[in-house]
Formats: structure tokens, C-alpha cells, sequence
């Protein structure tokens, strides 16, 4: 009885253990593809797409409070209003997609937006240029199966790139970083016309980038970020600008935190940021502007070192990509994009054409006349008007449908002026210009997308030049710049060293990083670390920095 229960046990155990793996894998997967990772096609993640779609159905051209917005967007996304908001939000700052009223918290100062019933928003012309159209849209059903949902959005522009995205799933993480709207478009155009182009992040936080191991963005790359600092006077500096993800109240923190551990001697920091960042730091008498500015970039916040890790979602599966690589994908879709656009516009001007055509034969061929003739029925009502057209139908396209004569026949029928057939004339003759214009453009399919970079950088191009002035960094050495904050004492005699011997003999005023070189008599030399306490060898003759 004892060993079945084990057995039994064991069972079970093992069916709870396959269910947690199941379980794991399926969560593991949800947060990668559903919330943390944006997918390739459209650059977006599924809140931002739904948000978006959403933003859309609600458009009239004016304002909509975000409460309103974050409403229509839960009929697609099964979550929380905060999470929706916080999305919102973070897509209005970017100042892209999205046109915004009221207040929207500031990325540099680290200020929260305003309550979703205080502020509004709209969708950009930029974003209904860009990024909708119902014709060329995948769609699925919603999670509740009441509406249909984009797949993806059908993104016209490298959206992931210009955006930056940031992300932790479980066991893996994506940070994009933002680049230059107008460098985007150039470099896209430069692609197109087989050209080598090179692209390096910019951020609406200015300051300036060393992107020297950037590494086109792939795991393992680095940048460096610097705030801009000037010299206001002898006594003052003004930082003006934040590096890429740290707030004016982080750097100051960290300016106070590295003068309390005395690595920077400084009298007082004040914020006065407004429209543009402005955080005050007055020095201590005697220090140097310059050795603190290099301090400010070694020991603080005002130089910060950004680590990419360029994670996208390809065919439901996370990968890793390079920028360059990103680019050219989001090009050659923007391509595929634009020859769906013009192969549907050319299939609805020649549906046009053909009933036009078929209207204008119908008319002055006097064919509606068969309607004023007694037939049985109205089948044979509409076979009788088929047949009259049979002279004609070589003229045409394609084949007349059932549906085409009965379309003809609901037209009111009245007397027919020269002046209508003239105008259906001119109709189809604007018609047949149309559509060789898109046939052209079909085969000219790289030009018509040169053009049509060209015209977005036009029209949207105005005051989006680069922000982050890129320069290579000379590298700091900290030892250099740290202010001595200790002293080094000595008991010459017993053989030791270190900045909590104060009864003993003063050396040397040093810094904590600092490296101490020392001789015996006997003959032994030791560079040490600054400590409390450290044996030498007794008989010490000399002790230095």
C-alpha cells in the first residue's frame, strides 16, 4: 500500500512538474512576442499598435482626452488603464506619432504627465501618412472576438529606429536606441540607390555622443553620453543639457553623492530648468573649473556609458540584428508596401475605367432602349442588353458581369446631351492617364520610393536635425581629477601606512584612488592602494604619491 501511495506520488509530482514547464514556457513567450519586444514589420510593441489603431478609429481631426483613448485602446488590450497610459505617454514624449495638448511630464527633468483626464491628444499628419491603411492591413480578431485588430500596422517609414524601443521579458532584453529622423530618410534613400550609408543614434536630450564602439547597435557595443557643461565664471558651471536616460534629479544626486564621498569639492547645485535644462553648480574657493568639469564626467552622472542590445521580434521568434540591418528591412518593406499601394490603385482605375467605358457605350450606342421593350423578364431584360453590347466588348478590358449591367440599369435614363458623352470622354481619357502614370511608377518602383522618402523629409524634415553633437571622447583618468579628501600618515619606525594612523607622522594629502609607493632600509619597495592600515617593512625611509 506504502509503495503504490510512492508511486502515486511520484505521478503526480512528475504531472505538476510537466505542467510548470508548460506553464513557464507559454508565460516566457507571452511577455516576449506580447508586451516586451516590438515586432520588425511596424516597430511597434502590442500596446503601442492597439493605442494607435485605436487613436485611428477615434480621428475626426481634433483632440480626444487620453481617458477617452486609453477607454477605446482596453477594447483590444486585455490589461489595465495604467499600463495604457503609461504607453501613451511615452509615445506622445517621443513626439513622433503622436500631436499632444497639456502636460505631458518632461523626459529630462524626470516629470510625470498630468491625470488622462486632463490632457489630449491626436494622431500626427506624419502618422496617418506613414502608418495606415485599411487596404494593405493584416487583420485578426480582438481577444474578446467583438472587432478586428492589425496584425501589424503597414509602417511606411523605420519607425523602431526613429522611436527606439526598451524592453525586459524573461531571460532576455531589447534596448534600441533612438536616431535621427532626417539621417533615417537618408540613409533609406541612400539604400535604395545601392549606395553604403552609416547611421548613429541622437537623442532628444542633446548633449553630446561618443559612438565610437557603438557596433551598429548589436550586443556588445557601447556609446558614451555626455551632459554639456560651460564655464559661467570662475566660480560657476552651468550643466545645459542631460545625458540620454538620466534625469536633472538623478545627476544632481549623483553630483552630491560624489561630493559627499570627496571626489569633487563643489559649494552648492540648484536646478533651474525651464525650457531648457539649466542646473547650476557653484564651487568650492580655489578649485579649478576645468579639473572639476572632468570630474563631473569621471565620478557623476554627466557621463553616462549606454549598452544596445538591438532585439526584434522576426516571424513570431526574438532575434538579433544589427541597425544597418534594421534599416534595410524596414526599407524594403516600406518598398513592398508602397507596390501593394500602387497595384490596388491600379486595379480600382481600371474597374473604373471599365465602367466608364461600359456607361459611355451604354449611352450612345443607345443600349438603354432595350429597356423600353416589352420582355418577359427581367432576366432576359439584362441577356438582351448583354447582347448588345457583344459588338463592343473587344473594346474592352475584360468580361461584362451580371452585376455590371444591372449597376447600368439603376442609373436614371434621360435624355443623353453631346455634352455627357464628351464628359465621359474626358473621364476616361484622365482615366487611361492614371493608369500609365502607375504602371510607370510600378516599374519604376525605386524611384517612386526615392520620391517618396524625398517627400517626407520635405514636408516632416523641418526641426528634426540632429540633436546630440558626436565627437570622440578623450578618456579621463580619474586618478588625475580626484580631489585629495584624505591624509596619509606614517609610523616610519614600526613599518606602517594609512589615513587612520593620525597619532603618527602627515605624508602627503592624497585621494582615495591614488597609488602610494614606499622604501626600507632593508631594501624592500611596495606600491599600495590608499587604506586605513597597511604593513610596509619596518624601517621605512620614504612614503609618496
Amino acid at each position: 500500500m506504502a509503495k503504490a501511495n510512492k508511486e502515486e506520488y511520484i505521478h503526480v509530482d512528475n504531472g505538476i512538474g510537466g505542467q510548470y514547464k508548460t506553464w513557464f514556457l507559454d508565460y516566457a513567450s507571452y511577455v516576449i512576442l506580447e508586451r516586451a519586444v516590438p515586432a520588425i514589420e511596424d516597430g511597434l510593441k502590442p500596446v503601442q499598435r492597439r493605442i494607435l489603431h485605436a487613436m485611428k478609429e477615434m480621428d475626426d481631426g481634433r483632440f480626444n482626452k487620453v481617458a477617452n483613448i486609453i477607454g477605446q485602446s482596453m477594447q483590444y488590450h486585455p490589461h489595465g488603464d495604467a499600463s495604457i497610459g503609461d504607453a501613451l505617454v511615452n509615445l506622445g514624449q517621443k513626439d513622433l506619432l503622436i500631436e499632444t495638448q497639456g502636460n505631458w511630464g518632461d523626459v529630462r527633468t524626470g516629470d510625470d504627465a498630468a491625470a488622462p483626464r486632463y490632457i489630449e491628444a491626436r494622431l500626427s499628419k506624419f502618422a496617418l501618412e506613414v502608418a495606415f491603411n485599411a487596404k494593405t492591413t493584416d487583420w485578426a480578431l480582438s481577444y474578446d472576438g467583438r472587432k478586428n485588430e492589425p496584425v501589424t500596422l503597414p509602417m511606411k517609414f523605420p519607425l523602431l529606429l526613429a522611436q527606439g524601443a526598451e524592453g525586459i521579458a524573461v531571460g532576455l532584453a531589447t534596448k534600441i536606441l533612438p536616431h535621427n529622423f532626417c539621417e533615417l530618410i537618408e540613409a533609406s534613400i541612400k539604400y535604395l540607390r545601392g549606395k553604403k550609408f552609416e547611421i548613429l543614434p541622437d537623442f532628444q536630450t542633446g548633449g553630446t555622443m561618443d559612438a565610437s564602439n557603438y557596433g551598429d547597435g548589436k550586443r556588445g557595443g557601447k556609446i558614451r553620453v555626455r551632459a554639456i557643461i560651460e564655464e559661467q565664471d570662475k566660480k560657476t558651471l552651468v550643466i545645459k543639457s542631460v545625458p540620454f536616460g538620466v534625469t536633472t534629479t538623478q545627476l544632481m544626486e549623483s553630483i552630491v553623492k560624489a561630493t559627499d564621498a570627496g571626489k569633487i569639492k563643489i559649494k552648492k547645485v540648484t536646478d533651474h530648468t525651464a525650457a531648457a535644462v539649466e542646473v547650476i553648480i557653484e564651487l568650492a574657493p580655489g578649485i579649478s573649473p576645468d579639473i572639476t568639469i572632468d570630474a563631473l564626467y569621471a565620478f557623476t552622472d554627466c557621463e553616462v556609458s549606454i549598452s544596445p542590445n538591438c532585439c526584434v521580434i522576426v516571424k513570431d521568434k526574438p532575434q538579433f540584428l544589427g541597425v544597418k540591418e534594421l534599416l534595410q528591412i524596414a526599407t524594403d518593406n516600406t518598398k513592398d508596401l508602397l507596390l501593394k499601394e500602387l497595384q490596388i490603385k491600379l486595379a480600382e482605375l481600371q474597374e473604373k475605367w471599365h465602367y466608364t467605358s461600359l456607361e459611355k457605350i451604354f449611352f450612345e450606342e443607345k443600349i438603354y432602349k432595350e429597356l423600353e421593350k416589352k420582355h418577359e423578364t427581367w432576366d432576359k431584360v439584362l441577356s438582351a442588353i448583354d447582347t448588345a453590347f457583344n459588338p463592343f466588348k473587344k473594346l474592352l478590358k475584360r468580361d461584362i458581369t451580371r452585376e455590371d449591367i444591372v449597376k447600368l440599369t439603376e442609373k436614371p435614363v434621360r435624355r443623353i446631351y453631346r455634352l455627357d458623352i464628351d464628359e465621359l470622354n474626358e473621364q476616361i481619357k484622365g482615366l487611361e492617364g492614371d493608369i500609365k502614370q502607375v504602371k510607370n511608377d510600378i516599374a519604376n518602383l525605386t524611384d517612386f520610393a526615392v520620391a517618396y522618402y524625398e517627400n517626407l523629409l520635405k514636408k516632416y524634415g523641418k526641426s528634426r536635425e540632429r540633436k546630440t553633437e558626436i565627437k570622440l571622447f578623450d578618456t579621463i583618468q580619474a586618478k588625475s581629477v580626484a580631489i585629495a579628501n584624505a591624509k596619509l600618515y606614517a609610523n616610519f619606525a614600526d613599518g606602517f601606512i594609512g589615513t587612520g594612523l593620525k597619532k603618527d607622522e602627515l605624508v602627503a594629502e592624497v585621494s582615495d584612488l591614488d597609488d602610494i609607493i614606499a622604501f626600507t632600509k632593508g631594501g624592500i619597495m611596495k606600491v599600495v592602494k590608499v587604506s586605513d592600515k597597511v604593513f610596509i617593512g619596518k624601517d621605512i625611509l620614504h612614503v609618496a604619491v
